[in-house]
């Protein structure tokens, strides 16, 4: 709570909420708190354990589908959550492209995503995942949670992350070209970028990019990949004028 730190002025948007272990907290310093679940058997839970608080707004369903904006009233979002440590990475960016309706998020994930969200170039954990969430997002790991915290306990510990979306983000014209360029980039890392890119760009179109044809893709910043879009959007998009 004192990481999140939520305002009676805030709207909040709690994912997975489960058996209330952060719900309740949250329903203690808010006059309302919305919350996602797809789990009937924890929303009768919810519903009896927050029986005498009218505060709690259960929305049933898929937080992959959900649409966030029908909840923004103009102040924006604040999204907490335990997320499902198996669906993570497809909900991340499921809430990247609703960023416009996001202040900030703070969610519990395994410890290695974290990492992975985080990295910094030519550094051990940096990969696909940190160059597609960079361009849009902040990551700020806070603190880690061992594996005695759950019931039963995992294999694995978890972290406490802030993300909040970039007051301005990185100019990607085209998020496909973003995408496919890293995609091919990492799909086999220890290739240099003359190698794993020449089936979408030339040596030369790289070095107009203004990246060495001869660097791995763990060496180059999201920036660095933005200009590498661009020359593959030139080409695929040639008429769009947007170049």
């Amino acid at each position: 709570m004192a990481a999140i730190d939520p305002r009676p002025d805030q709207r909040v948007v709690e994912i997975g909420p489960g058996l209330g272990a952060i719900t309740l907290p949250l329903l203690a310093r808010l006059p309302e708190l919305h919350a996602i679940e797809i789990d009937r058997d924890a929303i009768r839970h919810l519903r009896a354990a927050s029986a005498a608080c009218a505060a709690l707004q259960l929305h049933e369903g898929d937080a992959l589908e959900f649409d966030l904006a029908t909840l923004d009233d103009g102040r924006g979002l604040r999204v907490v959550g335990n997320l499902p440590y198996n669906i993570s990475t497809p909900l991340l960016f499921r809430l990247i492209e609703q960023r416009a309706h996001i202040r900030d998020m703070h969610f519990m994930l395994q410890k290695e995503v974290v990492e992975r969200m985080a990295a910094e170039p030519d550094s051990e954990h940096y990969g696909r995942l940190t160059v597609m969430l960079a361009p849009w997002l902040r990551i700020e790991p806070l603190f880690d949670i061992g594996p005695g915290a759950f019931r039963p306990p995992p294999r694995v510990t978890s972290t406490f992350v802030r993300l909040a979306p970039h007051a301005e983000p990185l100019h990607i014209e085209q998020p496909r070209c973003y995408a496919n360029v890293v995609q091919a980039a990492f799909s086999q890392r220890r290739k240099t970028l003359r190698n794993a890119l020449k089936a979408i760009l030339s040596q030369d179109e790289i070095r107009a990019a203004g990246i060495d044809p001869g660097a791995r893709a763990e060496t180059v910043a999201a920036s660095g990949f933005a200009a590498l879009a661009a020359q593959l959007a030139r080409k695929s998009y040639p008429s769009s004028g947007q170049y």
